[in-house]
């Protein structure tokens, strides 16, 4: 069941602990003043920012290897109860007291008057700033991300119930309920229940802003997933990104984000599938090419994919937004939803061109058969997976869903993208373990490789990967039906570099 109640909060923290965190965290004075850190050898003065605490020993202040420096956890019980503890080079230490710890964090002393690693730095603090600091390293242990409880994690969805996506939010809400209920069902994850939190993002952008900011300050949630929110695309990543909240779910378009991972591939790395297929198929990269945009949001989008193609060999390519004339061109790359793409089907009828159409099937199949017959074998489609993906065992727990849930094969690729999501969140959070944490379920994501969904390509992700699968398959339309043709199997998408 969709909850839509607040629950408990994160914990409490005084305003000096506070100031502590965000010290920690960001590296970021109370009083906005300068903070700087010494590094390396030479002491070469930055600022704190670059390098705050968090970065290394970790939002939970357990540490995490890079670069062959394993930071120590930063539990103030076990430093300050570390009497004659090893560290893991042979040296031999004290316990830490609030004196010695600042020693440390200053001068990168331990309590003995040994060298920490050098690859720590030594940051300039004020008392004030100090104090801060260690008051909240002393809380640092207790304090769970948002979401995390005894025995419940919370999920956050924002699905519409009214207007135009209103299908497709309960196909969504469908999907997410039954597949969270299987994981409950087996005993939940590392033995908490999962709950799913929806708020409707309501019509427009100040209604989903409120929406996301109810999710994000009041529901208190872990993470975010599948969420159906286009109002959203602008601002999303950037509201991501300062609350440190992961999302699994479409991602908005060239967000560059490294909170959301989309089991999916992108837009752009669809397109340029068709790209190449035309390219090396049907010798199109010569020809007058246009990227026909039906929304203003997409015109940047229109932009970047004109200077992909450039870079792939495209001579004559242009960005276009569709008017009331047929655009020109020999091939059109189409952005835009399922009526404007009848739309344009019928502008070009109406003056006699057929040129070679190229689009994502998920934003036109509605209009798929009102194609008129003289565009057989001259429209091509792009499928992140097809049927042949399909194992038995995911055609058959598919199936099995949607009995239960009472779906059929409309939304398709609404309902693998919204399943592929959910099973990414379960596999990773079973890797995370019990002490979860929104920095540990990232990095758990980023760990993800070859994931055998059962209906999709393998999906892999890695510290600079953020979508599953990196380019589609090709199909093509023959009149009447439509009936469809695979012409080019899934293969990732190479990168070009600008010449």
């Amino acid at each position: 069941m969709l909850i839509a109640s607040s629950l408990a909060q994160a914990l409490d923290l005084t305003p000096a602990e506070l100031a502590g965190k965000r010290l920690y965290r960001e590296g970021l004075s109370s009083s906005d003043a300068q903070v700087s850190a010494r590094v390396g050898a030479a002491d070469m003065l930055v600022p704190a920012s670059v390098v705050p605490c968090g970065s290394c020993h970790g939002a939970d202040g357990l540490g995490r290897a890079e670069g062959g420096v394993r930071p120590p956890p930063l539990n103030w019980q076990r430093l300050a109860l570390g009497q004659g503890l090893r560290s893991s080079n042979g040296r031999t230490y004290p316990a830490y007291t609030e004196s010695s710890l600042a020693r440390a964090i200053q001068q990168g002393r331990d309590p003995a008057g040994n060298r920490l690693d050098p690859a720590m730095p030594r940051f300039v603090l004020s008392m004030a700033d100090q104090r801060n600091l260690t008051a909240y390293l002393k809380r640092l242990a207790d304090e769970r991300d948002p979401g995390v409880e005894a025995q419940t994690l919370r999920l956050g969805t924002l699905l519409p119930g009214e207007g135009a996506l209103a299908g497709p939010a309960r196909v969504v809400a469908a999907v997410l309920e039954d597949q969270i209920k299987q994981l409950n069902q087996q005993g939940g994850i590392h033995g908490r229940q999962l709950q799913l939190i929806n708020v409707d993002p309501g019509p427009d952008l100040a209604s989903a802003e409120r929406a996301l900011t109810q999710m994000l300050e009041q529901e208190q949630v872990f993470a975010l997933i599948a969420p159906l929110a286009p109002a959203l695309d602008a601002t999303l990543a950037s509201r991501l990104e300062q609350a440190r909240m992961p999302m699994i779910g479409t991602a908005p378009l060239l967000t560059g984000s490294t909170q959301i991972f989309d089991p999916l591939p992108g837009l752009d790395d669809q397109l340029l599938s068709l790209a190449d297929y035309a390219q090396s198929n049907l010798m199109l990269q010569q020809a007058s090419t246009q990227i026909v945009y039906a929304d203003p949001a997409q015109a940047s989008f229109a932009r970047h994919l004109e200077q992909q193609l450039q870079n792939r060999g495209w001579r004559e390519v242009k960005a276009q937004a569709l008017s009331e004339q047929a655009p020109e061109g020999q091939a059109l790359f189409f952005l835009g939803q399922g009526e404007d793409f009848a739309r344009l089907t019928t502008q070009l009828q109406q003056v006699g061109r057929t040129p070679y159409l190229f689009a994502a099937a998920n934003q036109v199949s509605s209009q798929l058969p009102q194609v008129p017959e003289a565009w057989s074998r001259r429209v091509f489609l792009a499928y992140p997976f097809v049927p042949d993906d399909w194992t038995p065992t995911g055609r058959q727990t598919l199936s099995d869903m949607r009995r239960r849930q009472g779906l059929d094969g409309r939304q398709g690729v609404l309902q693998v993208s919204t399943w592929c999501a959910v099973q990414l969140l379960g596999d990773a959070l079973k890797r995370v373990g019990r002490d979860a944490s929104r920095e540990k379920l990232i990095q758990a994501l980023e760990g993800l490789h070859d994931v055998q969904t059962g209906l999709t390509p393998p999906l892999s992700f890695g510290p600079g990967r953020r979508q599953g699968l990196a380019g589609a398959h090709v199909v093509t339309l023959e009149m009447p039906g439509p009936v469809f043709y695979p012409v080019a199997a899934y293969r990732p998408v190479a990168e070009v570099i600008a010449p």
